[in-house]
């Protein structure tokens, strides 16, 4: 061997070898190879310029590979709810149900409740986080607008209480996430304070607000996220157009408001784009109108997501599931969706138009950067966990692998 030559770098060892038309850091490529070892990527790009290797198993598949979804708002699925559960045990089957159908990292959504039940659900939840079967927590209420609750129990909505906050973190365990408030509510502004300096994220919803009033919220936000440099510079919007005064040409209230801040990329705006809570051209306006890192697609998935028409329960409240549609019993209110994220996904891209990579990392990426995660969920990009969708032409899931493992039970 001359002075100039090198050996050959020595071959990487794989535990999987998984290769197909996938959807990468870089966008789409035809002809991908991911290598996984230990439940990690060691390797991800196009399998023309992959490293030498050798794998103790291969996949070849002929549709397409996604990133493992990320669903920062879900309240149940499987015929369990999260606000309703008595246990951990029956929180995990809302859990496998998502991940059954390619959620492999799930934000669990409390309800407004009293403060008793949200410690006890919260403590439960925690559990989950510190053993990895759920991302993290997001509170929806106490502290939202009568006027525009949705299926949010109003004898438990309350003005804003930043002790309550902090209290709910440290039950939490570094897990709560997101919390859903309305800006107008009394003491709203401390309560955004306290969840920056607990680590959360302001997420801006379920109110009654002035396009005004949300853009100080909005800025207020950003400014204590930024302060406190936690999982995100960035606050959220909790689904919007859901739970919010509608837009008027005299009042133009929070949702443009919202838009005109992911606009400018100070905001992160969830879409619920499952047909039942947007119209397919909304959903494709709010793509056009807000860059790609500023909007995320979730579920608002309740205990019916994969379950037949019938009564259940969010919180307090009795829900009726009609053709897939959850309203509260004896009433018009929508009472969370129904769908899978990859629904969500398929949904936006056949029926609203978006670009496929753009909705899948909406629904990957996008939440995994609201989380702080993004080093370690949401891309299929070495150094992150193993977690991808095999899909068919259609979006259908047809193996959901979660730490480079099989997840069981998939049906698409």
């Amino acid at each position: 061997m001359s002075a100039t030559e090198h050996p050959p770098a020595p071959a990487v060892t794989a535990d999987l070898a998984l290769r197909g038309s996938a959807v990468l850091a870089q966008g789409l490529v035809p002809d991908a190879l991911l290598l996984v070892a230990d439940g990690d990527i060691l390797w991800a790009g196009p399998a023309a310029g992959s490293p030498a290797h050798t794998a103790r198993r291969s996949i070849e598949h002929d549709g397409l590979i996604l990133p493992g979804l990320v669903d920062l708002h879900c309240h149940g699925g499987g015929g369990a709810s999260f606000p309703d559960a008595s246990s951990p045990a029956d929180m995990l089957t809302a859990i496998r149900e998502h991940r059954r159908h390619g959620t492999t990292s799930l934000v669990a959504s409390l309800v407004t409740a009293d403060p008793t039940t949200l410690r006890e659900r919260v403590r439960d939840l925690a559990q989950l986080a510190a053993e990895a079967e759920i991302a993290a927590i997001h509170l929806e209420g106490p502290f939202v607008s009568v006027e525009r609750r949705g299926a949010q129990n109003p004898e438990h909505i309350t003005a804003g209480d930043a002790d309550l906050v902090r209290e709910l973190a440290q039950i939490a365990g570094g897990a709560l996430a997101t919390m859903t408030v309305a800006p107008e509510v009394e003491h709203a502004e401390e309560v955004i304070e306290a969840l920056a300096e607990v680590g959360a994220v302001p997420s801006l919803g379920h109110t009654d607000a002035g396009s005004a009033q949300m853009t100080d919220a909005i800025t207020l936000s950003r400014t204590a996220l930024r302060r406190e440099q936690g999982r995100s510079p960035l606050p959220t919007a909790t689904h919007l157009f859901n739970g919010m005064r509608p837009i008027h040409h005299r009042d133009p209230g929070p949702a443009l408001a919202a838009l005109d801040a992911a606009a400018g990329g100070e905001l992160v705006v969830e879409v619920i784009a499952d047909g039942v809570h947007l119209d397919a051209r909304t959903v494709a306006h709010v793509f056009a109108i807000a860059p790609e890192g500023n909007v995320v697609l979730v579920t608002d998935a309740m205990a019916a997501a994969g379950m037949p028409d019938g009564q259940y329960r969010l919180g307090a409240l009795d829900v009726t599931v009609d053709a897939g549609v959850a309203t509260l019993t004896g009433g018009s209110s929508i009472a969370g969706g129904t769908a899978h994220l990859l629904d969500v996904v398929r949904f936006a891209v056949t029926e609203a138009g978006i670009d496929l990579v753009r909705a899948v990392r909406a629904a990957s990426s996008v939440p995994a950067a609201v989380l702080g995660m993004q080093d370690r969920i949401g891309v299929l990009a070495a150094g992150r966990r193993a977690d991808a969708v095999l899909v068919d032409a259609q979006l259908r899931p047809l193996t959901v692998l979660r730490s480079g493992e099989p997840v069981h039970g998939v049906d698409g």
